[in-house]
């Protein structure tokens, strides 16, 4: 309706939004953020659920949240991306203090949180938006903007987005017919810089750029440079997540926004549509000359490279616009088979790219809002029900641990089978993905670059609680890395996909174990806390603090000595820090979870070894 009449005003603003919420720091520690998830229009208590049931458990680094800004009412899932106003955090997943509450609850289970962030238009028509505010698109009157911070009415033509020409009209006209803020403004600048202040304040960790590539680069590494002025890192510590909206074409510069943060790679998400489909004679064994190999990024498709990029194999958008593989939609193109599963897989087992999975909803008509239903009943996830819960399907589930034990770790061992439809490859020393999405089982050896053992298929189970064994089939492994498997078949069930990896390796070559007994002092506890070894295999939790392994306390006092014998896999590289747990939070040493920091050894073949480590790391 009006502008802020005064920087101090807008400065207050910011405060009072961050101070409603009751924002705290509590020193506690996060998953590796190489998998997110994307939970569109999940609400704020469900999302709270999650983390604490799912996502923390299972090892996801980030939760990417639907904009938690006050927008128009709608009778469609499209209406939070139509913001009325950046002043208020009532939206229609939830309050200020819901979503407070969830941000709190998602960092002690181990989870960042995402904002998608709207504010390259507003909302159109008139009305009372979610938070109580009204808005006249037709005068162009919101809270806090008036005409003048907005561009002239006019239209983006399709062939504005096939040449260099066309930018203008790309970035200053409607998209959408939706009313173009003047993000080149200082005072939209500033307004927006309030509103992502005001979420970090919160405990924000990040945020997705909706329709960035229809605002200028520049205005938004003005935006950044202000907001990290104010907040250099987050409130855990960590650089400022930022991921990017920007679909290529003929018009848009896309190394203009690598300053501010990673670009969502859509030529990922057509390439996993067309190679899955095999679409104009492509399939799996094109992907090297697609997305290029490691180390030589790139392909004939033009990927960048892979720190400028997050990937996703579909979204909200490209499921209902075509432009990816999808389920929901009526069933779903992809419904039937595993190409879906076998994308996300391979999304998760190999190396490019920061992934990011989508849970969405089932939908008949594509303006189809939200369900009605909560995704719980009585508590109980309602899985492929209305939602589709695809973060908690099991083959998906599983690998993002895999993806987490091989950061850093070389794409190697590349086998095509007969019909171009089957690929395997390894993930350095750690991993190993076999996928086949042909008609015919395929069996073979397999050079799986892993150490001698026994290892459970992770795309149908997982160690069992004792540790001795899979819940499902297993992998067994020779002294020269190799194993005969049989993939099979793409014909509907079972999934036909392996994937092993090192945290997940029942026993050593012979079957052996070694007993480690670790010892540990001076970690300074206080009443409630005891001490965890959290490490890379499952007997130390497979880095997930609350399924660490729990010392024994050497008498009494914050300072005196914690031990304990746990049986680990003979012959593995073990990495792990020691982590002070208390039921639901966790101090690492080094105050990190990060690789930065880990112990490390190679456990005996056989018997027993000790890991005398003197004092706990601050």
């Amino acid at each position: 309706m009006f502008k802020l009449p005064h920087p101090s005003r807008r400065l207050a603003l910011a405060l009072t939004l961050a101070l409603a919420g009751g924002a705290t720091a509590p020193a506690l520690a996060l998953n590796p953020n190489s998998t997110s998830v994307q939970m569109f229009e999940w609400s704020w208590p469900d999302i709270a659920t999650e983390c604490t049931q799912w996502l923390g458990p299972k090892g996801f680094g980030g939760v990417q949240i639907s904009p938690p800004g006050a927008s128009k009412n709608a009778n469609g899932w499209w209406g939070v991306y139509q913001p009325v106003n950046y002043a208020n955090l009532t939206s229609r997943m939830g309050t200020p203090s819901q979503l407070q509450t969830m941000i709190n609850t998602c960092h002690t289970a181990g989870v960042r949180v995402y904002a998608d962030i709207v504010v390259n238009q507003m909302a159109d028509g008139s009305g009372t938006a979610t938070d109580g505010s009204t808005w006249n698109a037709a005068t162009l009157a919101y809270p806090y903007f008036s005409a003048s911070d907005f561009h002239a009415n006019c239209n983006i033509n399709d062939a504005d987005y096939n040449s260099p020409s066309g930018r203008s009209n790309v970035q200053n006209c409607r998209l959408g017919g939706l009313p173009d803020l003047a993000t080149e403004s200082s005072y939209v600048q500033g307004q927006i810089v309030n509103y992502l202040k005001a979420l970090l304040a919160m405990g924000v960790d990040g945020f997705r750029i909706d329709a960035a590539k229809h605002m200028p680069a520049a205005s938004w590494t003005t935006i950044m440079n202000a907001v990290k002025a104010a907040y250099p890192t987050t409130l855990k510590g960590e650089p400022i997540w930022v991921t990017q909206e920007i679909i290529n074409d003929g018009e848009v510069d896309r190394p203009s926004y690598f300053p501010v943060g990673t670009l969502n790679e859509f030529q990922f998400t057509s390439a996993m549509r067309d190679i899955f489909r095999n679409n104009n004679g492509l399939n799996l064994a094109s992907i090297p000359t697609v997305m290029g190999t490691w180390g030589n990024w790139g392909g004939t498709w033009g990927f960048i490279q892979p720190q400028n990029a997050t990937i996703f194999v579909t979204n909200w958008d490209t499921e209902r616009n075509g432009g990816s593989l999808n389920i929901n939609n009526n069933g779903g193109a992809d419904a039937g088979g595993q190409r879906y599963t076998l994308a996300h897989i391979f999304m998760l087992g190999q190396g490019y790219g920061e992934a990011q999975l989508y849970s969405g909803f089932k939908f008949t008509s594509t303006d189809a809002d939200r369900p009605s239903a909560s995704p719980y009943s009585g508590g109980t996830p309602q899985i492929n029900v209305v939602w589709d819960f695809a973060h908690r399907w099991t083959p998906l589930a599983n690998m993002v641990a895999f993806r987490n034990a091989a950061i850093g770790q070389a794409q190697q061992n590349w086998i095509v089978g007969n019909n171009g439809n089957q690929v395997a490859f390894s993930r350095g020393n750690v991993g190993f993905v076999a996928l086949n999405n042909s008609a015919s089982a395929w069996t073979r050896s397999f050079a799986t670059g892993l150490p001698a053992g026994t290892y459970c298929n992770v795309i149908n189970g997982s160690k069992n609680a004792a540790g001795t064994g899979c819940t499902a089939d297993s992998v067994t492994v020779d002294a020269s890395g190799n194993a005969s498997i049989t993939v099979p078949a793409n014909s509907g069930s079972p999934t036909p996909a392996v994937a092993i990896y090192t945290g997940q390796k029942t026993s050593g070559g012979s079957g052996g174990t070694c007993a480690v007994t670790f010892t540990i002092a001076n970690a300074n506890t206080v009443s409630g806390q005891n001490l965890r070894v959290v490490g890379n295999v499952t007997g130390l939790g497979a880095w997930a603090p609350g399924s660490g392994f729990a010392l024994t306390i050497q008498g009494s006092g914050a300072n005196v000595p914690w031990t304990g014998t746990v049986s680990l896999p003979a012959g593995t590289a073990i990495q792990y820090k020691y982590v002070k747990w208390n039921g639901s939070t966790a101090v690492w040493e080094s105050n990190q979870s990060t690789s930065s920091g880990n112990r490390e050894f190679t456990s005996c073949a056989s018997g027993s070894q000790s890991r005398a480590d003197g004092n706990f790391k601050f």
